[in-house]
């Protein structure tokens, strides 16, 4: 299924996405040092296992980052003029090497834009779940969508 333009959503509508992820530790080693992220607790394992975790902790602005991605194909492909924002980011659960992720999307508001009469604004919530069904993060995304042509 492809994205959906901004006037086929309605506030409520959820999806379950159908891929899944398993994190891997080169996921989490290349993300942190992409990103210049030094983090013992992502990066050494012996500090890790020193820690309250006991393991190393899966760099949470991937988890994030995948947790986004996951959504896109049933969201805003084809459809995504911008991403404006995302607002009330949650991680409340660790994620950990070897996690399976799985992402669900409830559309939490639309509105028409003011600015662009041919789109419209579209906010998501993404959740994202482990294979534990514990929910690792969370938050709103607000997209501009394109309406469908006549």
């Amino acid at each position: 299924m492809a994205g959906r333009h901004y006037d086929e959503w309605a506030v409520g509508d959820r999806v379950e996405h159908p891929i899944r992820r398993t994190v891997t530790e080169t996921d989490n080693l290349l993300f942190s040092t992409m990103t210049h992220n030094p983090q013992p607790l992502h990066l050494d394992a012996e500090a890790a296992r020193a820690s309250e975790f006991g393991q190393i902790l899966v760099n949470g602005t991937f988890t994030f980052a995948l947790m986004v991605g996951l959504s896109v194909a049933e969201t805003t492909l084809g459809t995504l003029v911008a991403n404006l924002g995302y607002d009330k980011l949650v991680m409340p659960a660790p994620v950990f090497i070897g996690d399976t992720l799985r992402a669900s999307t409830e559309v939490f508001a639309l509105r028409d834009s003011r600015s662009r009469p041919e789109a419209g604004l579209v906010t998501f919530e993404h959740r994202l779940h482990n294979q534990r069904d514990e929910l690792v993060c969370q938050c709103l995304r607000t997209a501009l969508l394109t309406r469908r042509g006549e």
